[in-house]
């Protein structure tokens, strides 16, 4: 009988973030993997390049579009290095909303995830459980900003504007009679507050139903139990963060050991897992969920008690308002300057970090003092878990490489750039 020839092949695109843009070249002996080698700037959009040619502010809505699923939290890294530079200091208000609308970002990208990884790896359902809370928390994103998926609505010195009163309400139509719409609009007769409580009191039930079907399910472990196993001095070498590292059983928290915003004023736990593998890593994200609705909840019972200003009254960074710009040359001055120029930030250099949905997202600015950076460097945490691709996956067999791509979280946007 001949012997087993060594050969390559191309692999995927498996993920529905990695759509075309993964190019990942396997070294196969028969079923087995030798080395994977991830091919990446496939996707590369120069978004680096592209904010140290715009206003500060302008780039904003870039953020948004690197983690195309945690849209907020990039946003959060961007202007709080700009805050840093400028000396502003954010009112607590905006500090609340902001953790708030993270966590909120937290539960999506997990959502996406867990809907995603169990796709992958042939959990069908869960993908259509997980879209039906997305749903809910994409409506949050809408009613605050206007936009379902890229919001920018974080700004240097707070937040674009305060949280609304009322919830965008369902309509009748042909497709929906007025029973249907009254069931779907009984959540949203209140304020944009309520409607986040209502769904942190029914979400535990529904990661409830998520861990029913997936958590003690014998192929569930069979696909993801000592499957890309990384040790925690490996993980630490490897420069992993967030679920990476704190499924292989060290607890690095930004929100816990470099707390930003309000986070030393909530409590929570971080969950950590013991083996380091693929099933770790999910018991340690469903975790989260958890603890971020456990946030969310204590952000609402604050900003409801707590009425106040989200943005700093200053008309050199932010523009005033309409009606003072129809009555007040001076601040026709400043909004004019603002939106054609835009705001000079002090010659310096800052990096910002938060604990991102994947891991650690940093940002460092260097700027000369003019109106746009000098340099900006994006600190991405999918990059650094991709390049342990190929340590993680040798040895396993073919079908474990969407179990190991899948674990990772690996989204294009930031790892391309």
């Amino acid at each position: 009988m001949a012997e087993i020839q060594s050969y390559t092949m191309n692999f995927g695109p498996q993920h529905p973030a990695a759509h075309g843009v993964l190019r990942l070249v396997l070294e196969m002996e028969g079923e087995v993997i030798q080395r994977a080698d991830p091919h990446v700037g496939l996707l590369h959009r120069g978004t680096e390049k592209l904010a140290e040619s715009k206003p500060f502010n302008q780039t904003i809505g870039y953020m948004d579009r690197l983690d195309y699923v945690s849209m907020m939290c990039n946003e959060h890294a961007y202007v709080m290095a700009i805050e840093k530079l400028l000396g502003v200091k954010v009112p607590i208000r905006a500090q609340y909303i902001r953790v708030m609308f993270d966590e909120i970002t937290r539960i999506l990208n997990h959502l996406m995830w867990l809907g995603a990884h169990g796709l992958d790896i042939g959990a069908m359902t869960m993908f259509l459980y997980c879209f039906r809370e997305r749903e809910d928390l994409m409506d949050t994103y809408e009613a605050v900003s206007g936009t379902r998926m890229h919001a920018t609505y974080y700004r240097p010195g707070g937040v674009y504007r305060d949280l609304p009163d009322s919830m965008p309400k369902y309509q009748e139509s042909k497709f929906r009679s007025k029973k249907d719409v009254d069931r779907l609009n009984a959540i949203r007769e209140g304020s944009l507050l309520d409607f986040i409580e209502a769904f942190t009191d029914r979400f535990p039930g529904c990661v409830d139903e998520y861990e029913t079907l997936l958590t003690d399910n014998r192929i569930w472990k069979q696909r993801t139990v000592n499957i890309g196993v990384v040790t925690p001095d490996r993980a630490m070498q490897l420069g992993f963060s967030g679920p990476m590292i704190r499924g292989s059983g060290v607890e690095w928290d930004l929100r816990k050991k470099q707390p930003y915003e309000v986070y030393d004023q909530v409590d929570f736990d971080i969950p950590v897992g013991v083996n380091g593998d693929c099933y770790d890593r999910y018991l340690v994200r469903v975790e989260e969920l958890r603890q971020s609705n456990r946030i969310i909840r204590q952000c609402i019972d604050w900003l409801r008690a707590n009425p106040g200003p989200v943005m700093v009254e200053d008309n050199k960074v932010v523009a005033p308002s309409r009606v003072e710009m129809k009555d007040d040359m001076e601040s026709l001055i400043h909004h004019f300057k603002l939106f054609t120029e835009g705001y000079s930030v002090p010659e310096g250099e800052a990096y910002a970090a938060v604990e991102h949905p994947k891991g650690e997202f940093g940002i460092y600015i260097l700027s000369d003092g003019a109106n746009k950076p000098y340099r900006v460097k994006i600190r991405a945490p999918g990059f650094a878990h991709l390049s342990a691709m190929s340590e993680m996956v040798e040895g396993h067999m073919l079908a474990d490489v969407v179990a190991v791509i899948g674990t990772q979280d690996i989204v294009f946007g930031e790892v391309d750039r």
